[in-house]
């Protein structure tokens, strides 16, 4: 092993590598997973009325038609 790597290991105690570096990194990816899921969640709820708004009005005038006149 290299030894610059073992004398690092060995100063190092094995808990404050696991609460101090392990962990924190751990929880924020689960919180980050976690977040990203719920505005997922949030736009797969929100598409089917945005698609039902624009095939309601998709006949009626729009601004662009109006603009056309």
């Amino acid at each position: 092993m290299n030894p610059v790597l073992s004398d690092f290991l060995r100063e190092f105690p094995g808990w404050f590598l696991f609460f101090g570096v392990f962990l924190p990194v751990v929880l924020l990816l689960l919180l980050l997973i976690a977040y990203f899921r719920i505005k997922l969640i949030e736009v797969n709820e929100e598409l089917p009325q945005i698609a039902h708004h624009q095939y309601k009005h998709k006949g009626g005038s729009s601004l662009h038609q109006k603009m056309k006149r």
